[in-house]
């Protein structure tokens, strides 16, 4: 009868043991983990859509530098430059939009026109738009140069 009690004994006191033991259980182990693969999917998701927008960014800047340098380009010619005349079939050529002067980037991905309004939005002033469309893209920048 004294060794079934000293079992007994024994037997109580491992599990009071395991129980004062710090650990995770299996459960609550695969819902850390289910846990942290949402959050890793849901970065994932965010670093492709940040790619996209800089990918965007990127267009952007491209087509607004080629513009601004147009704008120097126009800015330093003469105003009787017949790159600066609004009728005719200047040096540039016509596109099917009907702007007056176009250029084509050296790696055919822009497109670059720009259209003239003399005097307007007053006398001896022109109105210059530059157009820079390309890679699904588009932006006008306006400008107006004087006659002095």
């Amino acid at each position: 009868m004294r060794s079934e009690k000293a079992h007994i004994t024994y037997t109580e006191t491992r599990t009071e043991k395991l129980k004062k033991e710090g650990g995770f259980t299996l459960i609550e182990v695969l819902i850390a983990i289910t846990i942290f693969a949402v959050g890793l999917l849901a970065v994932a998701a965010m670093q492709t859509s940040a790619i996209k927008m800089n990918s965007t960014a990127g267009k952007l800047t491209n087509l607004s530098t080629w513009g601004m340098d147009k704008i120097e380009e126009l800015s330093a010619l003469p105003y009787t430059s017949p790159w600066l005349q609004m009728a005719g079939n200047p040096p540039g050529g016509t596109d099917s939009n009907g702007n007056k002067h176009v250029q084509v980037s050296g790696d055919g991905y822009y497109t670059i026109s720009w259209t003239v309004n003399n005097d307007n939005p007053v006398t001896n002033i022109k109105n210059i738009t530059v157009t820079v469309t390309g890679r699904g893209k588009s932006t006008n920048i306006n400008f107006l140069k004087p006659n002095i």
